[in-house]
């Protein structure tokens, strides 16, 4: 056996079987290393292949999460539902602000997107209907096809089956097309476009999916 499927093996044992067999607290740290997970994959599509830097990913996180605990809070909607609004949300969200701040070049890139990052934890902290910096309580528990993830050992199951769907979709990303205009960006602008990609588009694009990413984290 080859040390690649030696880890995925190990990887696998610990995702199945560590909610069954670890303490509380170490369950509660695999839950969390999941949800950093997405927002992880959505950064390495974003910085190490599409060669953009970003620090304003914790936002989309929070709007995915407010979205959908107000909505949840205060509606008849379904979590799941909630959730898709959310990521809605996060995608014209991530769009407006990829659309100004994408033309940035070298460090004014990353400053511009801490400086709309910090802004929004601001804005949110402020905002009274939705809790301000004490956040939204009493969220209804998800269940799905009457089981219900009423526990950190149950949520467990559903966090990693995210981060493995992300993992296989970005995978397939990467092999397309698409995904091949993706890897041109970090090799610089003048290479790419005289291969005939949409730079302005492709980074829109890949802006956008890694806060969707970052959404379903929240």
């Amino acid at each position: 056996m080859t040390p690649a499927r030696i880890a995925l093996t190990m990887f696998l044992a610990i995702v199945l079987g560590g909610p069954l067999f670890l303490p509380e607290a170490f369950v509660t740290i695999l839950n969390y290393a999941g949800l950093s997970s997405l927002v992880a994959i959505g950064l390495a599509l974003l910085t190490g292949i599409g060669g953009m830097t970003s620090f304003g990913q914790a936002a989309f996180v929070g709007i995915g999460a407010y979205t959908a605990a107000y909505l949840e809070t205060t509606t008849e909607l379904s979590p799941w539902l909630s959730l898709a609004i959310g990521m809605g949300f996060a995608a014209v969200t991530a769009l407006l602000l990829g659309a100004l701040t994408l033309r940035l070049a070298g460090h004014y890139l990353p400053l511009g997107t801490m400086a709309w990052g910090i802004s929004l934890y601001f804005l949110a902290g402020n905002l009274g209907f939705i809790g301000g910096h004490t956040g939204i309580g009493n969220i209804p528990r998800i269940s799905l096809l009457g089981f219900e993830f009423d526990s950190g050992r149950r949520f467990s199951y559903l966090i990693w089956i995210f981060v493995l769907v992300a993992i296989l979709l970005m995978r397939n990303l990467l092999s397309s097309r698409e995904g091949r205009a993706i890897r041109c960006l970090k090799g610089g602008r003048v290479m790419a476009e005289s291969m005939g990609i949409d730079i302005p588009r492709t980074k829109i694009v890949v802006f956008g999916i890694s806060a969707l990413l970052a959404a379903v984290s929240g």
